[in-house]
């Protein structure tokens, strides 16, 4: 049972209701994320269209972005993200086994930027709840800093490092609301312990 109420369509206004208006078309269903958000109106209306920016098409190749999301997703231990992400990801092109190669680690087949990728998304992921500031200003390793800047324009790191922050905010979001699932259950081998 999700901690808070989750608003029905009909308690919107203006432009909030119209965001969700349009999510709704594009999803074919309110999920529960934006259900809870609409407790804050006002929250929901910069909130998706913000989470458009964010998460969709950008200079960062689309099947990357799924495949780190996905991956904060399973770091965090959210089945509801991990449900979400690898819905995207599928509906974006990258199979199954990628999929499941990506959440248990097992990059060896992936070519060099996915790998550098994945593992920035880990580091930013884990090592700011286990790593003092003192220890690693910057959340992630020098050497995996390097390797981002020679593989990876700035604009391609702007748009990774938004989208590993923001599935993190959002993962652990997903999970002290407790919902219930509403996208399909990720496929075996990536759902979350």
């Amino acid at each position: 049972m999700a901690l808070v109420r989750l608003v029905d369509i009909d308690e919107l206004e203006g432009a909030p209701r119209a965001v969700a208006d349009s999510g709704n078309a594009q999803y074919g269903q309110l999920l529960n994320t934006w259900r809870a958000i609409m407790n804050r109106p006002e929250m929901f209306e910069t909130y998706l269209p913000f989470l458009r920016k964010v998460a969709g098409p950008g200079v960062l190749d689309q099947k990357l972005k799924d495949l780190c999301a996905l991956y904060v997703g399973v770091l965090n231990h959210c089945r509801y993200t991990a449900s979400h992400r690898s819905t995207s990801a599928l509906k974006n092109g990258v199979d199954e086994t990628t999929l499941v190669q990506a959440a248990i680690g097992d990059w060896a087949s992936f070519d060099e930027r996915t790998r550098i990728a994945l593992e920035f998304t880990k580091e930013l992921t884990l090592n700011p709840a286990e790593l003092e500031y003192s220890d690693l200003p910057q959340a992630v390793a020098s050497e995996v800093l390097a390797s981002l800047k020679n593989n990876f324009s700035d604009a391609e790191i702007v748009d990774l490092a938004m989208t590993v922050a923001m599935w993190n905010a959002l993962a652990r979001f997903h999970r002290v609301m407790g919902f219930e699932l509403d996208m399909p259950e990720a496929p075996k081998g990536v759902n979350p312990k």
